[in-house]
């Protein structure tokens, strides 16, 4: 259904080294950078699905109250190594791996990145 997604930032270089960090738990790497924007691929995929700006308003980047970006992972352990990653580089923890009541299998982590921005990793196969 979702085609990308962006997140916004105010510091492009240090948010890069954060996703560097984290996005690769969850099979996705740098593809593409210029002086605006950094995008995240999984290997072997034609489009970058993650983005990370400086807003085109040129405004300061905020992020959203009650807006979460949820990320597919195949294991429960990337999940694990998604929310470790994240918080060694800098982030918050929102909300540290486990099974939710969403349904029996939904096995998730919530984190905050250096701008704030809510970014989960979510693994809905049982283990």
């Amino acid at each position: 259904m979702l085609l990308y997604v962006t997140v916004g930032t105010n510091d492009l270089e240090r948010a890069g080294a954060f996703y560097d960090a984290v996005l690769p738990t969850l099979g996705y790497r740098r593809q593409r950078q210029d002086e605006t924007e950094i995008g995240y691929g999984a290997d072997g995929d034609v489009r970058v699905r993650f983005w990370v700006v400086t807003p085109f308003n040129r405004e300061p980047a905020t992020y959203g109250n009650g807006v979460s970006i949820a990320l597919a992972a195949e294991t429960r352990g990337a999940v694990d190594a998604f929310h470790a990653a994240a918080l060694a580089a800098g982030g918050a923890d929102e909300g540290a791996p486990g099974l939710r009541p969403f349904h029996a299998h939904f096995y998730g982590a919530w984190v905050r990145d250096l701008d704030g921005n809510k970014i989960a990793a979510v693994c809905e196969r049982p283990e």
